[in-house]
């Protein structure tokens, strides 16, 4: 189940961001996080650290729960 909450992480960060039309640079830089890491990020390709999932949630003001996918933006329960 990791994966599939990394995953969704993943998808949801690249959204909110673009939504914003942030560039990945743009965006490390406001949450001190790295740009290699928001696009391995996006891509799924690593874990998020919960001070990272943190600093996400409180930049775009959504629960970590929505972050990784366990509810929708109306705090329903997805799964």
């Amino acid at each position: 189940r990791g994966k599939e909450y990394t995953m969704a992480f993943g998808k949801i960060l690249k959204e909110l961001r673009t939504k914003k039309q942030l560039s990945q640079q743009q965006f490390a830089r406001w949450v001190n996080i790295s740009q290699s890491a928001i696009a391995q990020g996006e891509l799924g390709k690593t874990e998020p650290t919960a001070s990272a999932i943190v600093s996400v949630a409180l930049f775009f003001d959504v629960s970590c729960d929505y972050l990784l996918g366990i509810k929708d933006e109306f705090d329903n329960k997805i799964k």
